[in-house]
């Protein structure tokens, strides 16, 4: 199976000009708005990827490799793997080209995420976490059939991530550090790759939560790494059991650091969010802000990624409360 994957390369900044065209009317080009925090805190400024048809960032990824598939490709139908925000990106993009959809979707996924993928037409096959995982590595899964579309290790829909940076930079010209949660790998890796094509001085940092940290590990080994101590959160579209080493090859030229943030960061950054912004963020969304107000990306201008706001409002209010 692995043989005939594409080897790693970099994602050009043609790549993800031309996917911004291609998928300028399919997503909604996001605000980035200044958060007001006072003097004592990191100027920092949200990347409202919440504000998206499907609440989440992964539309952008989805739209690109969906538009990219051949005929004979979309034929059969396309599949992914998520734990909610992916297989509503991929199911949104599906649907507007007339495709069915398939998501091995993950059976602890907040029950919003998993209604609404219902909802945009995808059928989904409930699995458990691990199980999931091991199919993002197999790219095979039995009665998932299709083209599969890979929800991070695809150029094509790192190519639609990176198009969120073009946006930054027009928006935000004197930003200092990017952070983005990584979850795959996906989002900090189009991100990354057209900053550094344009603004190389520009430090982009990934955050994770302090349950599933592996990627802030890797970094600290220099190799990709299972993170042992793994657990189930909140923050469920972000952080994994292990880094994929293929991820771990795209992301290490052109990401500078990593912050690992505690759960207790991320519900107050959640919390902050709200009350300042009227922003509702998924944990995922919010570990950018937690990492920046640790102050280890520096006094900004920082920009934080709200990668998504998809949260059963039930939960997103105990969290907070």
């Amino acid at each position: 199976m692995a043989a005939t994957l594409e080897p790693i390369r970099r994602i050009t900044l043609a790549e993800i000009k031309d996917a911004r065209q291609r998928i300028a009317n399919t997503i909604l080009r996001t605000p980035v708005v200044r958060l007001e925090l006072g003097p004592d805190f990191p100027d920092v400024r949200l990347k409202l990827e919440n504000l998206q048809p499907i609440n989440a960032y992964k539309l952008r990824g989805a739209a690109n490799a969906v538009a990219m598939l051949a005929d004979s490709e979309r034929k059969h139908g396309v599949w992914t793997i998520s734990a909610g925000n992916a297989g509503q990106g991929v199911a949104y993009a599906a649907r507007q080209v007339g495709v069915p959809c398939t998501v091995v979707a993950i059976e602890t996924a907040p029950k919003a995420k998993l209604e609404r993928m219902r909802a945009l037409g995808a059928k989904l096959i409930l699995v458990p976490y691990d199980v999931a995982w091991k199919a993002l590595e197999d790219r095979q899964y039995p009665g998932a059939d299709g083209t599969f579309v890979h929800p991070f290790d695809d150029n094509n829909f790192i190519a639609g991530h990176g198009t969120m940076a073009l946006e930054i930079l027009e928006d935000a010209p004197d930003t200092k550090a990017i952070i983005a949660a990584i979850g795959g790998g996906g989002l900090i890796t189009g991100v990354a790759s057209a900053i550094k094509a344009i603004k190389p001085e520009i430090k982009i940092f990934g955050a994770e939560p302090e349950t599933a940290a592996p990627a802030a590990l890797s970094f600290e080994k220099g190799a990709p790494q299972i993170f042992k101590d793994w657990k189930a959160s909140f923050v469920d579209g972000a952080g994994g059991q292990s880094m994929f080493p293929r991820m771990w090859e795209r992301m290490k030229p052109v990401v500078d650091d990593y912050i690992v943030v505690t759960l207790e960061e991320t519900k107050r950054a959640m919390r902050l969010m709200a009350e300042k912004a009227r922003v509702i963020s998924e944990g995922a969304g919010a570990l950018p802000l937690a990492a920046a107000l640790t102050g280890k990306a520096g006094k900004g201008p920082i920009v934080a990624i709200v990668s998504g706001g998809n949260i059963d409002m039930q939960k997103f209010f105990e969290l907070i409360s």
